[in-house]
């Protein structure tokens, strides 16, 4: 069961004449008055009294008192604290018998409870890290946001060579009407080379059927005398003719065409791989983003999950890269009753010993604000001493130059005897 404040009197300190109150033990208790009348006082009399001598005011003594400061306060383990005397002694009675002073008071006093502006005023990143060393995560959530930040930043890297090498590639020219594959210009001169050997065997032979028709003329004369070698040699005639008919010579002026314009086609097949290395770049580098894109999402969705199973003090509440977030909202985006809400929450889990808070100056919340404020506080079964410049009747007590007003002596008071929020009575 959490500690709570069950009763308190206070006596000349700071601007506090004689104030004695229960505050409600489960809900809002709202100290009212006018500026300057001791309601702060009351807060810094219950924090000084609890949490020891690094809350004591700095001008503790009431101005004009000869009665040193007396604080009382009735806990609602037993336990009964007092400060009195010239110096302010520290008295602890613990019914139970375990061990007295301030030491007893430390482990289950929060010292955030007793100073809740501390944690309000701290930037987003002691707030968040509170939250995230109270539920246990911070260092697993912060090795998380570490590597998605590294891999945020080396897709984003990544995404704007991607976008050069497309744009880089669109800009290139390409050609349709050469090879694929560089020409080779000693391939192309062989290939003339063996036409023209064949054309030189071509020509071989026609010389060798001259050469025969030649003998065949010669021959033709002495027929005579040289039928059987006439035969022959016609014979020969005839076979060499066939062979001549069925030669064919191929024309090199293609390959020489292709000589003289290698460079300007080679030009072409460069460009033309250029542009294609520039694509499958711009491919490679729009893959690895998305792959990058997944590993970012596998990353969030580990940290959600991280947070999502921890045991956070409040519902809507988590931390994104080192803020803290309430219901989509970052600190300064939150109206000042959520941003309660969330500290007064962070506290309890801070400490679930310490069932109560002490919250200066609520003037920024309306009443229908208040109300709510004061009904999530007894579903969750914190207590809360609050100030308000306001003499309402949202107000449990009423601070008159230094005392509690006694609602049988003010008329107008008469409603604003200490109630709790469930009850409705204001």
């Amino acid at each position: 069961m959490s500690v709570k404040i069950s009763a308190l009197e206070i006596e000349n300190v700071k601007r506090v004449k004689a104030v004695s109150f229960k505050p409600t033990q489960n809900g809002l208790t709202v100290i009212g008055g006018k500026n300057g009348q001791g309601k702060t006082s009351v807060l810094d009399a219950i924090a000084w009294a609890l949490g020891g001598n690094r809350f004591a005011p700095s001008t503790a003594k009431r101005e004009g008192s000869v009665i040193p400061p007396h604080l009382k306060v009735e806990l609602s383990n037993g336990i009964v604290v007092e400060r009195k005397g010239k110096n302010s002694d520290l008295k602890v009675i613990d019914p139970r018998g375990n061990k007295s002073g301030q030491a007893l008071l430390d482990t289950f006093v929060s010292a955030f409870a007793l100073n809740l502006p501390k944690f309000m005023n701290g930037s987003g990143k002691e707030k968040a890290d509170t939250l995230l060393r109270v539920i246990g995560v911070g260092d697993k959530l912060y090795e998380l946001e570490t590597m998605e930040e590294q891999k945020y930043n080396e897709r984003r890297a990544v995404g704007q060579i991607a976008d050069q090498k497309n744009k880089y590639a669109k800009e290139m020219i390409s050609f349709n009407d050469v090879p694929k594959d560089l020409l080779s210009a000693s391939d192309l001169i062989k290939k003339q080379q063996d036409i023209l050997a064949q054309n030189g065997e071509n020509q071989r032979l026609r010389d060798r059927k001259v050469e025969i028709e030649e003998r065949a003329n010669r021959l033709q004369t002495e027929i005579s005398k040289l039928n059987s070698e006439l035969t022959k040699t016609l014979a020969e005639l005839e076979t060499a003719k066939k062979t001549v008919a069925e030669l064919h010579d191929e024309s090199t002026a293609e390959l020489e065409k292709s000589i003289a314009e290698i460079e300007d086609t080679n030009r072409k097949i460069r460009a033309n791989l250029d542009k294609e290395k520039a694509e499958d770049d711009a491919k490679a580098f729009s893959h690895q983003y998305e792959a990058l894109t997944t590993e970012i999402e596998n990353i969030r969705k580990e940290k959600y999950d991280l947070l999502n199973s921890a045991n956070l003090p409040l519902e809507g509440l988590s931390v994104e890269k080192g803020e803290l977030i309430y219901k989509g909202f970052k600190w300064d985006n939150m109206s000042g009753s959520e941003q309660l809400k969330v500290a007064t929450a962070i506290i309890r889990k801070l400490n679930p010993d310490c069932g109560f808070v002490l919250i200066d100056k609520l003037e920024q919340m309306d009443t229908d604000t208040l109300q709510e404020f004061g009904e999530w506080l007894e579903q969750e079964g914190l207590q809360a001493i609050a100030t308000r410049v306001s003499s309402g009747g949202e107000c449990s007590i009423i601070i008159e130059d230094g005392y509690a007003a006694n609602p049988d002596t003010e008329p107008a008071l008469n409603a604003l005897k200490t109630k709790t929020w469930k009850e409705g009575q204001f």
